[in-house]
């Protein structure tokens, strides 16, 4: 990386203070864009694809169009199905081609993805911190328009440390239109960005993946936090303060939990219990002590690019997993 490329992932003061202790904060830069990569390549796309055409054939089929608009005369569930397939901004626009039109994106359940915001290719250029206020803004804009409700909200482009106000209003936004599938996914540094503790109170979820943000205290949430629809979990480079006792937590209230990945989690012990785990993958992870103490239902358990800290071996203990099947074990050492 040339000396004078602009940092994209570390604000001023993280590079200030690494060239102060005699750092380098390129390679501090360098290591964070490979964390991130890694994340968005291992998050799952949206329950419902997205799919634009491309604007060439999009002109293409309009000049062979004879003047009929018969797509307008189709029922209305189609018209909301081919709506809720469509990048948000391309969605909403379609409020205005008629009047036929005009109450179909407002009556679609939204499928909102913040990558669809930027002004350019997400895969070909990254977001930049002076992308963030705009993408904040247009966010905030379209959970207070839309009536709900939202399956699909996937947020993973803005660097939220300046701007928690802001984030502070999407959980009732999100509880309220009772969203079921929700990625949100922080952009450091800084690295201890708190969570919003009202997202884990949003009992409508059955898939939450949340990423580089530092877990709020399990003991200021209310004692009856549940999550009684969740069946997939991820929890990817999230600080926590109480060993790994936070994922316990948040596996012990969802009931029909089926499916567990931890990723980049740093010094962490896990006990795990759960009547309805099938699926636990742990990978890029620092794991102290892993034990399944409880769950009859689990088929696949992963461990891979993982080490404790010694970089030796570390015991895994089986205890009841009678449906047990799988065990891989790829290791780092």
């Amino acid at each position: 990386m040339a000396d004078g490329t602009p940092f994209i992932h570390m604000d001023p003061a993280t590079v200030a203070e690494a060239r102060r202790r005699g750092g380098d904060p390129r390679n501090l830069e360098e290591s964070t864009k490979n964390v991130l990569t890694y994340i968005y390549q291992s998050l799952p796309e949206p329950s419902i694809p997205i799919t634009a055409a491309p604007r060439a054939r999009a002109r293409a089929a309009a000049a062979a169009s004879d003047g009929v608009d018969r797509i307008s005369t189709l029922p209305e569930a189609l018209l909301r199905n081919i709506v809720t397939r469509l990048p948000v901004k391309d969605a909403a626009r379609t409020a205005v081609l008629s009047r036929r039109w005009r109450p179909v994106w407002r009556s679609t359940p939204l499928v909102l993805v913040d990558a669809h915001l930027l002004p350019r290719n997400f895969g070909r250029s990254p977001p930049t911190r002076e992308d963030t206020p705009g993408i904040i803004a247009a966010v905030s804009r379209i959970l207070a328009a839309h009536p709900g409700p939202f399956r699909s909200v996937h947020l993973l482009c803005s660097f939220m440390g300046s701007h928690q106000a802001q984030l502070e209003h999407w959980p009732r936004f999100l509880a309220a239109k009772g969203v079921q599938d929700l990625i949100l996914v922080n952009r450091p540094w800084p690295l201890e960005v708190p969570l919003p503790a009202a997202i884990l109170r949003i009992s409508t979820l059955t898939r939450l993946y949340i990423g580089m943000w530092k877990f709020p205290d399990t003991a200021a949430l209310p004692r009856n936090t549940a999550f009684p629809n969740l069946r997939e979990l991820g929890v990817y480079s999230v600080g926590m303060e109480n060993g790994g006792r936070e994922i316990e937590f948040l596996v012990a209230r969802s009931p029909v939990l089926e499916t567990l990945n931890i990723l980049g989690k740093q010094g962490f012990r896990l006990r795990l219990e759960s009547q309805s785990l099938r699926c636990v993958q742990i990978c890029m992870s620092l794991v102290e002590n892993l034990a399944v103490v409880d769950a009859p239902c689990l088929k696949r358990l992963v461990l891979y690019g993982s080490s404790n800290r010694e970089d030796s071996c570390f015991r895994i203990k089986i205890g009841h997993a009678p449906k047990l099947r799988l065990l891989v074990c790829s290791l780092l050492f």
